[in-house]
């Protein structure tokens, strides 16, 4: 957060961003910096090196005549993730990332279908694609109706009970193509206990997602909304808004060698507008199912 701040300081100024529009066009020295601006030599020296020292341009000694300093930019896009978690400050955690075709079972309905970082696994639109192979090579997976099913290892150490558990994923809606209007009731279970549900505003797409491959077209899903889940001893949440009276006592969690997660979309729900799932590798976000368990 701290590093945001800084990098949020240097940006707000007119100059700067001019700068990097134009580092976007390509390399540039700053005379040549300094006649696209109109500014002075000095002037704008000073804004490049403010840029430089949060690490959003960098320079390099390039042979010319003599040598000479030429100035690129270090970044597309900048991210700026308001959610934090104490994580660090807690040494007994557990934190594991788990793909998103790892699921240990599955139930799909048209639309549907798998996708790879390069292509697609499987046939579209067939249930059947969901059991292949190359399902763990899945970066975007997507149904209509149903649910996947993920297994955790349980490493909590013997003699600790877990006092929260927590996940996080990038996920929406699916509708054909894409509508950012198309409300989804997506539920979570954990330990095949439900935990409550959440309404997806839509299905997103038109704009390239930050990690989405080019060859995947942009009327097509591109990305989703990062959701946290969180369950502890007062209930369960999410983004901490409470959705359910669940506590993580209720998940019997210390019973079984591994720790269950289930996403999916009921066939009873009331916005019954499917589910789509990114991995690190499409989407906004480079995660999959992330789980953090505090004991």
């Amino acid at each position: 957060m701290d590093e945001a701040v800084e990098i949020s300081k240097v940006i707000s100024n007119e100059h700067r961003m001019n700068i990097l529009k134009i580092l976007s066009t390509g390399p540039h020295n700053v005379n040549e910096l300094s006649e696209k601006l109109g500014l002075p030599f000095s002037t704008t020296a000073v804004n490049v090196k403010k840029l430089e020292d949060v690490n959003l341009i960098i320079t390099e000694l390039v042979p010319g005549r003599g040598t000479q300093k030429v100035n690129s930019k270090n970044y597309d896009r900048i991210i700026i993730d308001l959610f934090t978690e104490d994580i660090e400050k807690d040494k007994n955690v557990i934190t594991i990332d788990m793909p998103i075709g790892e699921y240990v079972d599955c139930q799909a309905e048209p639309s549907c279908g798998l996708v790879s970082e390069s292509d697609y696994i499987g046939i579209q639109d067939d249930p059947r694609s969901f059991y292949e192979p190359g399902r763990r090579e899945a970066q975007l997976l997507y149904f209509r109706l149903g649910y996947v099913e993920y297994r955790y290892p349980n490493r909590i150490p013997y003699g600790n009970i877990a006092s929260e558990i927590q996940f996080s994923a990038e996920i929406c809606s699916e509708a054909p193509y894409h509508k950012l209007d198309w409300p989804s009731d997506i539920t979570v279970w954990v330990n095949d206990i439900e935990i409550g549900t959440w309404t997806s505003p839509g299905d997103f797409g038109g704009e390239r997602g930050f990690n989405t491959p080019d060859w995947w077209l942009t009327y097509f899903t591109q990305y989703g909304l990062l959701k946290h889940w969180k369950i502890n001893s007062n209930g369960s949440f999410i983004d901490g808004v409470k959705i359910s009276e669940v506590t993580v006592n209720d998940l019997n969690i210390n019973e079984k060698p591994f720790i269950s997660l289930r996403i999916g979309v009921k066939r009873d729900a009331v916005n019954a507008g499917g589910l789509n799932l990114f991995g690190p590798n499409f989407g906004n976000y480079r995660q999959g199912i992330i789980m953090n368990v505090h004991y």
